[in-house]
């Protein structure tokens, strides 16, 4: 009785209400498995790794529930732990071969971990099911996409569009599949489908962004911008920039150089990890698809553990007033255990790399947490035009956490934020961190090249100058151009804009270099 009134107080989202309620009842049955499982959707979207705990607890209660499985593969794709994930989705179609929501989450996972194949193969099986899945044919021209393979990735897209499933989304990876030179038909079906009031406001986002992309390939960079603007207006995000010139303040206050004096010799020595990090498009992507190409190198992608590793020690948003007493008070044993999880979540991607790339982005905001925990990885810093990185920034689709994006204001102010910080970091930590200029990489490829890889500490491999050639998954938005050769187009990008991103400029101040 008590759970039944928990799951319908879930439905009206009186989650409190919904929680107490699950804890009477284990109160009186400390393991009662839907108690748990409850527990653990009610707590999904706020914690994750405690959600994770109430699913493992009901699974062992009952082992032969798909659902349970089904809720822990969920849970570890959310915290991006691909391996657990799998393992889990897994178990829920060994149980229930026709739960689609478990082949589907079993796709998401492959696809992630890098595994684009099997990834197909596990959706073409949700196809049999389901025909009419509403994501599948997005996720499945995704993982075509990541394997270079975009005129089938068109099609499955296309397929999507005819058949109206989750067609804005459709809509938009198709515009991304290649470069358009000459107006397609799909301009006229996305304007004629922004005409639509029941779109949604996450479908007019995604229109937006496709006619965008389309109108900025044809030169009609006006127009672009118009659709551009009008999408951030459906993106729903609100973006404070006080609190994150907070969060850098606290972030220089605790990393100083007397901080990193008493860690010496903290963590693990292994000079296995790369951390190749910066603004989002600011040339990651490329940097890691160069050095992943020497084949001493797994390039893993955007990994999530480092930062899970950091707000478990308290660096939230506004940083948890535990994380600075958590950092000074760390002990070497806690700092190798720490490391040491690190590297096994790392060699999940590849056991026997002598380098393994970790090119989160964002990554670089934990810098002196790196230098504490991994003294010996590699550092990559990738800098970008100022004014172009925040235009490329704002043009992409970048996801919701990402919420800096929401306008060219806001986004200038972000960016001087985050070089303030790198610079905090280049002063603390000298020599440490290559900066790698998306200019230079462009301009002398075979010259860049050669210096990140003697900055891994490795020999010359000419596979590093044909990096669009490297076979396997790229899993990021930029999946079309690295798979193309080095070309300039990018560069002052900027300039076709003109006034139009005034308010960019204007923010960015002395960093924007017209």
């Amino acid at each position: 009785m008590l759970l039944r009134q928990a799951l319908e107080l879930q439905k009206a989202e009186r989650l409190p209400e919904a929680e107490e309620l699950c804890h009477r009842v284990l109160a009186r049955t400390p393991e009662h498995a839907l108690a748990l499982y409850i527990l653990g959707t009610l707590g999904l979207d706020f914690d994750a790794d405690l959600a994770i705990k109430y699913f493992e607890r009901a699974a062992a209660r009952e082992p032969g529930n798909p659902y349970y499985q089904l809720s822990l593969g969920e849970a570890w794709l959310k915290v991006a732990d691909y391996s657990p994930a799998i393992k889990h989705f897994q178990r829920a179609c060994e149980l229930k071969p026709d739960l689609v929501e478990a082949l589907f989450g079993l796709g998401q996972a492959y696809h992630k971990f890098g595994k684009a194949e099997m990834a197909l193969a596990t959706y073409e099986r949700v196809l049999k099911i389901k025909r009419d899945h509403p994501q599948v044919r997005v996720g499945m021209a995704s993982a075509l996409s990541s394997l270079g393979r975009m005129d089938d990735a068109a099609v499955c897209l296309r397929e999507a569009i005819g058949e109206r499933l989750s067609a804005p989304a459709a809509y938009h990876a198709l515009v991304n599949t290649r470069k358009f030179s000459t107006e397609p038909p799909e301009l006229k079906s996305i304007l004629h489908e922004l005409d639509d009031p029941g779109v949604g406001d996450a479908g007019s986002h995604d229109l937006h962004m496709a006619a965008g992309k389309l109108l900025s390939d044809l030169k009609r960079f006006d127009d672009a911008m118009d659709h551009y603007l009008k999408a951030t207006t459906f993106a729903a995000r609100n973006f404070d920039i006080a609190s994150y010139r907070k969060k850098v303040d606290s972030l220089i206050e605790i990393f100083d150089a007397e901080l990193l004096a008493a860690k010496a010799g903290f963590g693990d020595p292994s000079d296995v990890p790369v951390f190749v990090l910066g603004m989002p498009r600011s040339g990651t992507t490329l940097t890691e698809q160069i050095c992943s190409s020497h084949p001493d190198v797994h390039g893993a992608g955007e990994l999530l553990k480092l930062r899970g590793m950091a707000v478990a020690s308290g660096l939230r948003e506004d940083i948890d007033r535990s994380f600075k007493p958590l950092i000074k008070s760390m002990t070497i044993e806690q700092s190798r255990t720490m490391a040491q999880d690190y590297l096994a979540f790392l060699r999940q991607y590849s056991h026997t790399a002598l380098r393994v790339v970790d090119k989160m982005p964002h990554n670089f905001e934990l810098v002196g947490l790196i230098a504490i925990l991994l003294p010996n990885a590699r550092i990559i810093h990738c800098k970008r035009d100022a004014i172009d990185n925040c235009l490329s920034c704002f043009t992409s689709n970048l996801n919701e956490t990402h919420d800096y994006t929401s306008d060219l204001h806001g986004l200038g102010l972000y960016y001087r934020e985050y070089d303030r910080l790198m610079e905090h970091w280049k002063t603390l930590l000298p020599g440490r961190i290559f900066e790698n200029r998306y200019e230079e990489l462009i301009s002398d490829q075979e010259a860049q090249s050669h210096r990140l890889i003697e900055h891994l500490g490795l020999p010359w491999d000419d596979a590093c100058l044909r990096f669009f050639e490297k076979e396997g998954s790229v899993r990021t938005i930029s999946r079309w151009q690295v798979r193309q050769p080095i070309y300039t187009s990018s560069v002052k990008r900027w300039k076709n804009y003109g006034d139009r991103i005034q308010p960019l400029i204007d923010a960015l101040g002395d960093l924007a270099e017209t």
